[in-house]
């Protein structure tokens, strides 16, 4: 642990500098270690049962990235922003990849594979009988979201400028980086760099409804 955590009031304040930034200085870039620490909070995001039903492309090539732009509704941030994170969903999650997490399970926490047989059973239940309608790719996505929000965050403590994007053509992102040759499905966008100077959209106060309006206490 740090000996100098951020305060709940640094926190509130690092949440209130973020904002979805509309225009990227292209000249700026993250530095290889504020990347890895970005790298990180995607693999340390948790999942449900823990089973990671997601990859994370990163798209460095400023020709790739050009080619984006026009499946990207126009927007600039896909080319300008320092990286490019392709949040992406494993299609059609089954039982191997639960055999495949347990595996990685017994490795890890260095407990033999039979011992983790009742959690297999358990999560391949809940894939092929789930205890309420469920899409699996669908249920992926939720998940690849909550990955999504710690990116976000961490990024905002590093006071690194992110725009989450959903305006884009998932099927032509699939098609140009041959993503679902290899299994996966884009679901959503984040690029991260560092807003320009003449970014109208950062000085723009949030719109948020009051606290009152939004949670609610049930005592």
């Amino acid at each position: 642990m740090t000996d100098t955590p951020l305060t709940p009031q640094q926190v509130v304040e690092q949440l209130y500098w973020r904002y979805a930034t509309k225009k990227f200085d292209p000249s700026k870039k993250i530095s290889e270690s504020e990347w890895k620490t970005l790298e990180q909070s995607l693999v340390l995001s948790p999942s449900s049962f823990g089973l990671q039903p997601w990859k994370f492309f990163v798209v460095r090539n400023p020709e790739i990235r050009q080619q984006l732009l026009e499946h990207s509704w126009g927007q600039k941030q896909v080319v300008d922003a320092s990286h490019l994170v392709v949040f992406a969903i494993e299609q059609d999650v089954d039982k191997s990849d639960v055999d495949r997490f347990v595996k990685r399970m017994s490795e890890v926490q260095e407990v033999p594979v039979e011992n983790l047989q009742g959690f297999g059973d358990m999560v391949k239940g809940f894939l092929s009988d789930p205890p309420y309608p469920l899409e699996i790719d669908k249920w992926s996505t939720r998940q690849v979201y909550i990955a999504l929000g710690f990116f976000m965050f961490t990024a905002a403590v590093l006071e690194i400028d992110t725009c989450p994007m959903e305006g884009f053509v998932p099927a032509k992102y699939n098609e140009v980086l041959g993503l679902t040759e290899m299994g996966y499905s884009a679901v959503v966008l984040c690029c991260a760099g560092y807003r320009a100077s003449d970014d109208k959209s950062a000085a723009r106060p949030k719109v948020r409804y009051s606290t009152e309006e939004v949670v609610t206490y049930i005592d």
